[in-house]
């Protein structure tokens, strides 16, 4: 096989033999990282890494990652069930750049009880990550080396499968799935492994975000993120005053960009935090038209952005983030051709200011009569302000202030989001007389701010 790639192999006491053997099967074909918890009878030399490594299959891998170097990675379970020759079709879909990881699908003749279970976890699997992928837990995958690298496992034991899925399908990676060769042997699992696997994926799937609840302001986002009807509301909202070349301010994970890209000549997604502008270029990987650019507000590179003949620049709930909000304003009038329009959502009313304000970092709400000065003084005309989403302050009030919660509950979203449609038709025909959000498009005036 000509492509260049590495094989790590995880081992246990159980395993060492079976892993031995396919070191030296795979012997001056590919990079191997063998390492485990036992004693393997081949020993370390160029191109191949022994490791010996305690806490189990989770812990292997990350022991061995470090010692990869090729730009591709399959991990293999150490079992007589699969064999290397699938390789070459398990790595295709990465060659031609249409996958950055790739699950060996796996079938075998007759009914075998085993692999009724690994199906029956797999949907638990697709269920809980949306991927379209029939055998997201096989024991034979390969990856982007920079891909498997760019998720933080936390996993010592067998569950690291389970969580590996549910961090790459999260980051928006690509993932497909090829067929194995038809298996003569059924791939061996401990029960102890499937129920770790289990229970790792219900954690995933109720009291954990793919950033393992480190990072605070990502659960709020992840969060809202899911929440398709209110984002496809708002989407319509910004819309329709959207012009083709488009600068998003604080894009996050990219819930606002996916609904501004359609139709969109250029969209440069403006985010001061990497760990978002990452998850950004996979959403939007192959699509050059969208362009994520890691930066804080105060620090971007204005001039070059002018050069870009921007003719609108979007920010949701963003502005609320920025110590200086006048500063800023003043830079997004001196990037826009007169003409240009600044179209800008932000939380209302400092009464609802509690906890979750101050877990995703805002500075401020605002009132119609602030927002509407921090624009006019700093060089735009506001054409519309309003007041959006009234049905949403009680919630709002009662989680943040009365309860002290750092995010909406996800019941309470999806609740609210199933009923977003028909909050959305309703204030499309009332004047509403107060809101939790404001909402204003505002045009660069004639002269130089």
């Amino acid at each position: 096989m000509s492509f260049p790639h590495s094989v790590i192999i995880p081992f246990d006491p159980s395993t060492v033999d079976a892993a031995s053997h396919f070191a030296r099967a795979l012997a001056g074909r590919a990079e191997v990282v063998l390492a485990g918890d036992g004693q393997p009878d081949v020993a370390s030399r160029p191109g191949l890494h022994v490791l010996s490594v305690q806490g189990g299959k989770g812990a292997s891998i990350r022991a061995a990652l470090p010692h990869v170097t090729s730009a591709v990675t399959v991990l293999q379970d150490p079992d007589a069930a699969y064999a290397p020759d699938a390789y070459e079709s398990l790595m295709g879909p990465l060659q031609a750049d249409t996958a950055d990881a790739v699950f060996g699908r796996r079938g075998a003749p007759g009914l075998k009880p085993e692999l009724w279970a690994e199906h029956a976890l797999g949907q638990m699997t697709r269920f809980v990550t949306d991927v379209a992928v029939n055998d997201p837990l096989s024991g034979v995958r390969a990856f982007r080396t920079e891909a498997l690298r760019s998720v933080t496992l936390t996993s010592d034991d067998d569950a690291v499968d389970a969580e590996l899925v549910v961090k790459l399908a999260a980051q928006l990676y690509r993932l497909t799935e090829v067929s194995l060769p038809p298996m003569q042997a059924v791939p061996r699992r401990p029960r102890a492994a499937r129920l770790s696997q289990l229970r790792t994926l219900m954690r995933y799937a109720t009291v954990r975000d793919d950033a393992d609840n480190q990072h605070e302001g990502y659960t709020t986002l992840e969060r809202m993120d899911g929440a398709t009807h209110y984002n496809q509301w708002l989407g319509r909202r910004f819309r329709a005053h959207l012009g083709r070349r488009v600068l998003e301010i604080g894009a996050g994970i990219g819930t606002i960009t996916r609904e501004l890209e359609s139709g969109a000549e250029l969209l440069i997604a403006l985010e001061v935090d990497r760990f978002y502008v990452d998850r950004l270029k996979n959403l939007f990987r192959g699509r050059p038209h969208v362009r994520p650019y890691l930066s804080d507000v105060a620090l971007a590179d204005w001039e070059s952005l002018k050069q870009e003949h921007l003719d609108t620049i979007v920010l949701s709930n963003v502005l609320e983030h920025i110590p200086d909000d006048a500063s800023a304003v003043r830079r997004f009038r001196q990037i826009l051709a007169p003409g240009g329009r600044v179209l800008i959502l932000v939380p209302a009313l400092e009464q609802l200011f509690g906890s979750i304000d101050e877990a995703v970092g805002h500075y401020r709400r605002y009132t119609p009569a602030t927002l509407r000065a921090v624009l006019e003084e700093n060089g735009f005309v506001v054409e519309k302000l309003e007041w959006m989403n009234l049905v949403g302050m009680p919630g709002w009030f009662v989680n943040s202030r009365l309860l002290r919660r750092r995010s909406v509950p996800k019941l309470q979203l999806k609740i609210y989001d199933t009923l977003a449609p028909l909050f959305a038709r309703a204030e499309a025909n009332v004047k509403l007389p107060v809101g939790m959000s404001l909402f204003a498009v505002a045009r660069v005036t004639g002269g130089e701010a």
